[in-house]
């Protein structure tokens, strides 16, 4: 009888344990709790009595459904001692916080709690220090920066032209320009290139000229340094006119009039100040 009540004993005192983490947070099977219970925040029991400066990368893969496993992976082992076979974990945290913190370090509490199958379900965030800092730091994204810069192409390539051979002095001096004004971008996305034509000559010319000159001015921004994988080129030839021109028999004065036409466009994703 007493081996009986005492297997019961224990079997009660396990599910305890087992329904409540050690700081004290009552834990439902599913994993939830209406109050978490947080332990003292410096009565750490690993790392040195320190916290952990976790990979940020690896605390947004987070989820819920995960095991203890793959919990331990992304974010090492809990720093506090929860108990024997615990329903929750807790993480002391560090951050680099520029201006916010004690020495520019913001310091957080972090709890998951699992169900009864020890899958994590819930999770919850206490600042330390500062006592009102946002857990986890927010991280301060660039703005993101759109910038459009067009380049005539009478003043890049000799007329009708549009090899590299073809760039004429002022427009290398142009494209030098261009090139070191893209590396001021803090991050750079993406780059479009695109030429285009005025309508002089065939549709179809003008659509194989418009593309030469678009790779030629990606193929020189590249020999500047710019990631290939950045930067892209099209060619849209006379499809797309800025400016319209009444007929002359005059040649000359209609060339003069559609320059505008004639130009090449960057179009520049990124972030960062550029100015």
């Amino acid at each position: 009888m007493n081996f009986q009540m005492n297997k019961k004993i224990v079997a009660l005192i396990a599910t305890v344990v087992t329904l409540t983490g050690c700081a004290g947070t009552a834990v439902t099977e599913k994993g939830t709790t209406e109050q978490p219970v947080w332990p003292k925040w410096d009565s750490v029991t690993f790392n040195n009595t320190k916290g952990t400066f976790p990979d940020l990368q690896s605390l947004s893969q987070v989820r819920t459904g995960m095991t203890k496993d793959q919990l331990y992976y992304l974010l090492g082992r809990p720093q506090y001692n929860d108990g024997w076979r615990p329903v929750e974990w807790n993480y002391l945290f560090h951050f680099n916080t520029p201006g916010q913190g004690t020495n520019d370090v913001t310091t957080c509490q972090y709890k998951v709690l699992f169900d009864k199958n020890t899958y994590a379900r819930s999770f919850y965030w206490k600042a330390v220090d500062p006592v009102d800092g946002v857990c986890p730091p927010t991280a301060k994204k660039p703005k993101p920066t759109a910038k459009r810069y067009t380049l005539g192409a009478d003043a890049l390539f000799a007329f009708g032209r549009g090899n590299l051979v073809d760039l004429n002095a002022k427009g290398k001096e142009d494209l030098d320009r261009l090139a070191a004004q893209l590396k001021q971008f803090d991050q750079l996305n993406s780059v479009k290139i695109t030429g285009h034509t005025d309508y002089l000559g065939s549709e179809a010319a003008n659509l194989r000229l418009s593309e030469q000159r678009a790779q030629t001015v990606r193929q020189y921004l590249l020999s500047k340094g710019l990631p290939a994988s950045k930067v892209m080129a099209v060619g849209m030839g006379e499809s797309q006119p800025v400016t319209q021109c009444a007929n002359t028999k005059n040649r000359t004065e209609l060339i003069a009039c559609l320059q505008p036409n004639r130009r090449v466009e960057v179009e520049v994703d990124g972030s960062g100040v550029v100015k």
